[in-house]
């Protein structure tokens, strides 16, 4: 059995149009869903770039290996090819691929994770450099339409990229693994026509989160709106950038498309596993954000995921999966390698029968990053979250009268019960999974006796 994996950077768990929830077009991923299993709730362990994807490689915790960040906004301690499924599976005979920024070391670059084939996102901007020496972006972090063309843009390229080393691998006898990690939809989104065109702005509801006045919040969530110079920006304002997002998101499936398309005329799509996820997800205008950081909400830590396995029949699974846990540990099974020793995984299940056993609660972390550092750590069920903020308010939400997490029910009277529960069980959780701050004795109180300050 080969295995393909395919991770989008930033895209929500909504707007993938097998969802049901935004209007947003992915008749490649639906596809894909509808072939394969859909994982309803999944969630990544710490929503910034190089960590989920470090995770992805050795099905740790960040927090648990010191990846708290970016390592290129802050160093972070390096990740050690030892630990990641990579080596392993290449010393077993498999041919390694991966395409796409290799935005998870420092110092190490891909052939030293294990992998045979690199197509570096790097040559592929330089080759769109010489070619459109005089093209120009506008609308900065909001975005603007590519003058790219479709044809020579950065998701077609890294496709073609993708195909050309499927075409090799199918053409041989080892079996293989490709990992194509797409840096759309990330911000600034610039979608090439025809994308840039297909999504009217006028038509586009506003977020469950927009609108938050941030009364009874940690200052971070309001300050991030006037660091990033958003506190004014109205759904008129935010609405073209969304749109731009969609079409960046259905520019993506395009590429996807011609990927599968690569597979199938091989022979190959029915023999593969195949995966596809994103890191986290962004704001995008909810709660009047961009990006990620500072904030636990689900538009940035709920992920889309989907598996097509050969002989897994096709389901929507519900319950609490971890993506950058469960890949590692489902990848290890599938190829015959043993367990992780320390691994924070499970295989993903494949029933929903088995499903039944997945946890009834999730954890996230976050460290911050650009504009400060702030450690927050979110324990997450069915309908609240709860969120420990170490030097801040602390945040609760009950998901299922206010699912855009506007109001912070912190200081309610009876949700202490339910928040003093929450609190000893991301305590537990966090103790297993070796968290410092946790084990601190100073720190400890906050979650086993309530010692927190409520504004």
């Amino acid at each position: 059995m080969n295995i393909l994996l395919i991770n989008a950077d930033q895209l929500r768990h909504d707007c993938i149009g097998c969802r049901g929830i935004r209007p947003v077009r992915t008749p490649n991923i639906d596809r894909l869903a509808s072939e394969g299993i859909l994982y309803e709730d999944a969630y990544t362990p710490l929503p910034v770039c190089s960590p989920a994807r470090q995770a992805l490689l050795c099905g740790l915790r960040p927090d648990f290996f010191g990846a708290q960040w970016n390592y290129d906004f802050m160093p972070t301690p390096e990740l050690d090819p030892a630990l990641c499924w990579t080596k392993p599976l290449r010393d077993q005979g498999w041919s390694l691929g991966y395409v796409g920024r290799f935005h998870v070391s420092a110092v190490h670059n891909p052939m030293d994770f294990g992998f045979t084939d690199f197509g570096d996102m790097r040559s592929i901007n330089a080759r769109i450099a010489e070619a459109f020496p005089n093209a120009k972006y506008t609308g900065g972090w909001l975005g603007c339409e590519s003058p790219i063309p479709l044809e020579s843009s950065r998701t077609h390229l890294e496709a073609d990229a993708a195909c050309k080393i499927l075409d090799r691998y199918c053409e041989g006898d080892k079996p293989w693994l490709l990992w194509v990690d797409f840096e759309e939809p990330h911000l600034p989104c610039r979608p090439s026509k025809p994308f840039s065109e297909m999504y009217d702005p006028s038509t586009i509801p506003p977020w469950d989160g927009f609108g938050d006045t941030f009364e009874g919040k940690p200052y971070i969530h309001k300050q991030q709106t006037l660091s990033w110079d958003t506190e004014s920006l109205t759904w008129d304002d935010f609405a073209p950038m969304v749109a731009r997002y969609y079409g960046c998101i259905s520019q993506v499936d395009d590429a996807i498309g011609r990927i599968l398309d690569t597979l199938k005329s091989a022979g190959q799509y029915e023999d593969t596993l195949i995966l596809f996820t994103s890191d986290h997800g962004d704001m995008c205008g909810s709660h009047s954000m961009l990006d990620k950081h500072y904030v636990l909400y689900d538009d940035i830590i709920r992920v889309p995921l989907i598996m097509k396995k050969p002989g897994a029949a096709p389901a929507k699974i519900p319950g609490f999966v971890m993506n950058c846990l469960d890949i590692p540990a489902t990848i290890r099974e599938t190829a015959g390698l043993p367990p992780e020793k320390h691994g924070h995984g499970s295989a993903l299940p494949e029933t929903l029968e088995k499903a039944k056993a997945l946890p009834k609660e999730v954890l996230v972390t976050s460290n911050g990053q650009q504009f400060g550092l702030y450690t927050t750590r979110a324990i997450r069920t069915k309908r609240y979250k709860y969120v420990w903020n170490l030097t801040d308010t602390d945040e609760f939400y009950d998901l299922e009268a206010d699912p855009g997490e506007k109001n912070n029910l912190i200081a309610r009277p009876d949700a202490q019960e339910t928040i003093h529960t929450l609190r000893r069980k991301l305590y537990e959780m966090l103790m297993e999974t070796g968290d410092r701050f946790a084990g601190s004795q100073w720190m400890k109180r906050q979650l086993l006796e309530d010692r927190k300050l409520v504004r």
